[in-house]
C-alpha cells in the first residue's frame, strides 16, 4: 500500500465515524418534535393494565401521541451527506497533491545524483576521463561532451606549440593535450571560419556526442574560442593506420594477424553505423588516415565532419577522398551504406598490399590501386607477388585468397553486387586469433608489436 492510501485511511475512518454520529443523532426524540394531546372517548378511558392506570394517572383523559416529520430528518441526513462528501473532495485534493509534490522530489534526487555522470539534454553519460579533470577546467557539457575553458587547452598544449603537433589535417592541426597527469588528450584545432568548416564542426560534435562504440573515436569535449574552434578526443597513441603503413616504418609494426584485427575492428565500427544506428549513419570519408590506433592497435573510426544520415543522403554534395569515393557517388551522386563498404575494400588493398590508393607512375600520372590490382586480386598465382612485402609468406594462403576475395567483391563497381558490411565482418572473424577479437586458433604464440606511446 502507498503512502496516499495510508494517509487517505484515517480520513474515511474519521469522515464515516462523523456521518455515523450525525445519524444516530437524529434518531434520537428531538424538542423539535411537535407532541399531539388527542381526547379519548370513555371507552377508550378504561384501563386495561397497570401499564395504562399510570399512563391516565399522568395524562387524566389524554393519550400522548408523538409524530416524527420525516421532512426534517432527511434534511438533517442531506448536510451530513454533503459535509461528509465536502471534507473527503478535499482530504482527496490535499493528498493527490501531496503525492505530486513527493514524486517531482523523488525525481530531482534521482537526477541530482546523476548530474556528475548524465547529461542534461540527450541523457548520455559524460565520458569518465572527464571526470578526472578539474571540475572548475569543465564550464559545461553537450550531449556527452564536455565543454573546455580555452585557458586549460592553452595549458595543455604548451600554448599550441608545434613541438605538440601530432599531425595536420584538411581542417587544421591535432596537437597533443596533458590535461592532467594520468591523462593525454588529443586537440583537433579547426581555424578555417568558412561555413563548410562550420558545418563540418557541428556536423562531428553532433555524431560524436551520440555515437558511443568501441570502434568509434571518443569526444572529450569541445571549445569555442573567439573564430577558433577545438575538439578534444580521447589519445589514440599509434596514430593513423595511413602513418603506420605510409610512414617512415612503412608498415614493420603491423604483422599480418594485426592487419586483420584492424580490418574487422573498422568492419564493426561500420556495422554500428550501418545496423545498429537508428537511422542508419553513413561515414561518408574512411580512409586510412581517418582509422586511428590506440596503445593496443584497436582500431577506432574518426573524422565525422561528412557524415550523414541514411534520412537524409541524397541532400547531400559530393565530398571525401579521392582514391576512396565509390564510382557511383562520384559520378551520379548516389550516397548508401555501400558507398562505405566500397572505401572499407580500398582499405582492404591497403592493407593487404602496403600501396596507398592513389600512386604516381614513373611518367608523373596517378594511377588507382584498384586499377594496378583488380587483374592480379583474381589471378591466385599472381597475388602473392603483390603482398606487402612487410607480410610477404607470413600468412596461410587460404587466408590470404580469402581477404582478396572479400576486398574485390567490396570494390565492385555495380553497389548492388557488393556486400553488406554485417557479411563482410562475418567473413573476416574467422581469420582473426581468438587474443586479438576474432575466432581463429592458433598454434604459435600471436605476434604484437608494440610502439612508444609518445610517437
Amino acid at each position: 500500500m502507498n503512502v496516499p492510501s495510508l494517509l487517505l485511511l484515517p480520513m474515511w475512518v474519521i469522515s464515516t465515524s462523523f456521518f455515523s454520529a450525525v445519524v444516530i443523532t437524529d434518531a434520537w426524540p428531538d424538542p423539535a418534535v411537535s407532541t399531539i394531546l388527542v381526547p379519548l372517548s370513555r371507552s377508550q378511558e378504561a384501563p386495561i393494565s397497570q401499564f395504562s392506570s399510570e399512563m391516565n394517572a399522568q395524562s387524566p383523559g389524554m393519550a400522548e401521541v408523538k409524530v416524527v416529520h420525516h421532512q426534517d430528518l432527511n434534511k438533517k441526513i442531506l448536510v451530513a451527506l454533503i459535509v461528509a462528501s465536502t471534507l473527503l473532495a478535499v482530504v482527496l485534493i490535499f493528498l493527490v497533491c501531496f503525492w505530486i509534490y513527493l514524486s517531482k522530489n523523488s525525481k530531482k534526487r534521482s537526477k541530482s545524483k546523476g548530474s556528475a555522470n548524465t547529461d542534461y539534454a540527450g541523457g548520455l553519460p559524460l565520458n569518465p576521463m572527464v571526470g578526472k579533470l578539474n571540475t572548475s577546467a569543465v564550464m559545461g557539457k553537450k550531449g556527452c561532451a564536455a565543454v573546455f575553458e580555452y585557458n586549460l587547452l592553452e595549458a595543455a598544449t604548451n600554448h599550441f606549440h608545434e613541438r605538440s603537433i601530432l599531425g595536420e589535417g584538411g581542417r587544421g592541426v591535432v596537437y597533443k593535450a596533458r590535461l592532467s597527469e594520468k591523462l593525454l588528450a588529443a586537440v583537433k584545432k579547426w581555424d578555417d571560419a568558412d561555413q563548410d568548416a562550420q558545418r563540418e564542426f557541428e556536423n562531428e560534435l553532433n555524431w560524436l556526442s551520440k555515437i558511443q562504440h568501441q570502434n568509434v573515436v571518443t569526444l572529450l569535449g569541445y571549445c569555442i574560442h573567439g573564430q577558433a574552434r577545438y575538439l578534444v578526443y580521447e589519445m589514440m597513441q599509434n596514430g593513423s593506420l595511413e602513418t603506420q603503413l605510409h610512414g617512415p616504418t612503412h608498415g614493420s609494426a603491423l604483422p599480418w594477424h594485426l592487419r586483420m584485427k584492424i580490418a574487422v575492428d573498422v568492419a564493426r565500427g561500420l556495422e554500428f553505423l550501418h545496423e545498429r544506428c537508428n537511422p542508419p549513419v553513413v561515414h561518408r570519408d574512411l580512409k586510412s588516415s581517418n582509422i586511428l590506433l590506440d596503445s593496443d592497435f584497436n582500431a577506432k573510426l574518426s573524422d565525422f565532419g561528412l557524415a550523414v544520415s541514411a534520412q537524409n543522403k541524397n541532400n547531400v554534395k559530393i565530398s571525401g577522398t579521392v582514391g576512396y569515393l565509390a564510382p557511383e557517388y562520384l559520378l551520379d551522386g548516389k550516397l548508401t551504406d555501400k558507398s562505405d563498404v566500397y572505401a572499407f575494400g580500398i582499405v582492404l588493398l591497403e592493407l593487404l598490399m602496403g600501396r596507398k590508393p592513389v600512386q604516381k607512375t614513373e611518367s608523373n600520372q596517378c594511377q588507382s590501386l584498384v586499377t594496378w590490382a583488380m587483374p592480379q586480386l583474381t589471378d591466385r598465382s599472381k597475388l602473392p607477388n603483390i603482398v606487402d612485402p612487410v607480410i610477404k609468406d607470413t600468412m596461410d594462403l587460404k587466408h590470404l585468397y580469402q581477404v582478396a576475395a572479400v576486398a574485390v567483391l567490396c570494390i565492385q563497381p555495380e553497389p548492388s553486387y557488393r556486400p553488406l558490411i554485417t557479411d563482410v565482418l562475418h567473413s573476416l572473424i574467422p581469420l582473426v586469433p581468438v587474443e586479438l577479437g576474432g575466432s581463429l586458433r592458433v598454434t604459435e604464440p600471436v605476434p604484437t608489436v608494440g610502439l612508444d606511446p609518445s610517437h
